[in-house]
């Protein structure tokens, strides 16, 4: 049996995926840190309030890009939409998150 998932709906479905991961937000220094777990101190993705950049870790891109087999860069592009849905706020950018980064107030430039 065949099914049509158009785009729309396979973009949902990640948001959704997303949602279900249940990444807890820490604030720090004008930053929100989203992690697996409270107490955690290594982040998934950090977005800076100040500039609207969004940096993501490759761990998050990948689980996406391979549990939708999907390409990298449409990942994070999904990933940023969820990021801003998620937080009610404008991502102008996404870039990478270097490990010195991923640590809750770590190291931003």
């Amino acid at each position: 049996m065949k099914y049509l998932i158009t785009e729309s709906q396979i973009n949902n479905l990640i948001l959704l995926y997303l949602d279900g991961q249940g990444l807890v937000q820490t604030e720090k220094d004008n930053k929100i840190y989203f992690k697996k777990f409270d107490g955690d101190n290594i982040s998934q993705i950090v977005y800076d309030t100040e500039s609207e950049v969004c940096k993501l870790g490759n761990g998050v891109i990948n689980q996406v890009s391979d549990f939708f087999s999907m390409d990298k860069s449409d990942s994070k592009e999904l990933i940023g939409k969820w990021v801003e849905k998620t937080l009610k706020m404008n991502v102008s950018s996404i870039k990478p998150l270097s490990a010195a980064q991923t640590r809750v107030g770590g190291i931003w430039s």
